[in-house]
């Protein structure tokens, strides 16, 4: 007799695949901007660049987790979005508060202003979407 395996809940239908492509849009962004950025001059800005680094991997995991599906990969999309919310409102207070602490902007600078506040609005959307597409299901 053969168990027969369940296919994980998908989180990508509808709304989740636009998360989807947002957050893989924001992998790219910030991780080669990082990258960049550490290679060139990380000596310049080495708090900045490294958010910037955290951010990426972030983001990386939590389209990971969107794509994966499953409720144990729901749950790792709403820590991580939940932390990823929680970074992106204390650097930005940050970047305001004490602006001479980060000689560049970062990802999450003044709530992600750089990139159109995609940062703050994303983590809030996905926290919406997981919670909605979990109830919506039977």
């Amino acid at each position: 007799m053969t168990a027969v395996r369940e296919k994980p809940d998908r989180l990508i239908s509808g709304p989740g695949m636009l998360l989807v492509w947002f957050y893989g849009v924001m992998v790219v962004g910030a991780v080669s901007r990082s990258a960049y950025e550490i290679a060139a001059h990380f000596d310049r800005a080495p708090l900045s660049y490294t958010l910037s680094a955290v951010a990426g991997v972030v983001y990386g995991f939590i389209t990971y987790s969107l794509v994966r599906g499953g409720e144990t990969a729901r749950r790792a999309a709403r820590l991580c979005c939940a932390a990823e919310l929680a970074g992106v409102l204390v650097v930005g207070t940050w970047t305001l508060v004490q602006p001479s602490a980060f000689p560049e902007a970062t990802v999450w600078s003044d709530y992600g202003s750089g990139y159109v506040f995609i940062p703050v609005l994303l983590p809030v959307s996905a926290l919406y979407w997981l919670r909605a597409s979990r109830t919506s299901t039977p």
